[in-house]
């Protein structure tokens, strides 16, 4: 993944924190938000300090008989003392990596169940109607 120098967080994300790429073939979705429960970016009024920052990347892919893979990856962005977090330009390329490694392992996985899996005759999809 190219990291955009130009945005703070390596890669342009819309108002909401959103961002959609293709890395690898697959079409990726970015999302960078704070851990806070409020809509207002600001310390923590009991601990004083500010909120980590997640950044997550998703993606699936479809596949015949309704089968979906999934890929996720998570960086999360601590912040340093009392100050807000600053702005990591590879934590969305971290993510992303994460995701697609995430992704390949859940393929192997299903791959490695689906030699194993033999329908028995009792299996309904076996039936004649």
């Amino acid at each position: 993944m190219d990291i955009d120098t130009t945005q703070p967080w390596g890669l342009a994300i819309d108002f909401a924190g959103r961002a959609t790429i293709t890395e690898s073939g697959h079409t990726v979705y970015v999302k960078v938000s704070d851990t806070s429960l409020s809509d207002i970016i600001g310390p923590d009024s009991i601990t004083g300090t500010y909120s980590p920052v997640n950044i997550t990347a998703q993606l699936t892919e479809s596949g015949t008989n309704n089968s979906v893979l999934r890929g996720v990856g998570r960086i999360t962005v601590s912040p340093a003392g009392t100050d807000p977090v600053v702005p990591d330009q590879t934590a969305i390329r971290r993510a992303v990596a994460a995701a697609l490694t995430n992704f390949d392992q859940n393929a192997a996985a299903y791959t490695a169940l689906c030699t194993k899996w033999t329908p028995t005759s009792t299996d309904p999809d076996d039936t004649a109607p």
